[in-house]
């Protein structure tokens, strides 16, 4: 009998696929619209990787390092099925920040992470983009599992983290042994 999990892991993974290449997810909420990275997002993502706001990636970052960084928010979906989608305000347009599943050598587990530009602080659009990023990801996409490694510091996240239902798990594997692993699922 096959396991019905990964039956359906299967299923989601072979939907997205269009003759050998991945289709990216567009998803929607309320206010936002979490849509692919284009070139015109690169500006706006170097400013922010280069500021004080990417401590909690391990930044800020010099255009090199953001450069690598951008491109592995891209190449994520072909390689591993999932990857980042950018925030855009459905109502006015502008990209407030980034959502994202990265996994791979450098994540033990698919991991949820999350960046917004300072205009969008304090208007729950965090929240709100990860939680449907989540969904997505355990509803369309079947995960196993999915947590957040969170730098100790990072306050806002850890509580985002907690808000989102995620619990601590001191016993998962992390990439950074000074992370915290918030575990979604």
């Amino acid at each position: 009998m096959t396991d019905t999990t990964t039956l359906a892991a299967s299923m989601a993974l072979s939907r997205t696929l269009n003759n050998g290449m991945i289709e990216i997810p567009t998803l929607q909420t309320d206010r936002l619209t979490l849509r692919p990275m284009t070139m015109a997002d690169w500006d706006d993502y170097y400013s922010f990787m280069q500021s004080d706001r990417s401590l909690g990636m391990g930044g800020p970052f010099q255009k090199k390092m953001s450069w690598a960084l951008f491109c592995h928010d891209m190449a994520q979906w072909p390689l591993m099925g999932n990857g980042a989608l950018m925030l855009d305000d459905r109502e006015t347009g502008t990209c407030l920040g980034q959502v994202g599943i990265n996994h791979g050598p450098l994540f033990p587990e698919h991991e949820l992470g999350w960046f917004l530009y300072p205009a969008a602080e304090g208007r729950g659009i965090g929240y709100e983009a990860a939680q449907r990023f989540a969904d997505w990801a355990r509803h369309e996409r079947c995960l196993p599992s999915l947590v957040s490694y969170i730098d100790r510091d990072n306050v806002r996240s850890r509580r985002l983290a907690e808000r989102l239902g995620a619990r601590l798990d001191d016993e998962a594997e992390r990439p950074d042994q000074a992370d915290l692993v918030y575990r979604h699922f």
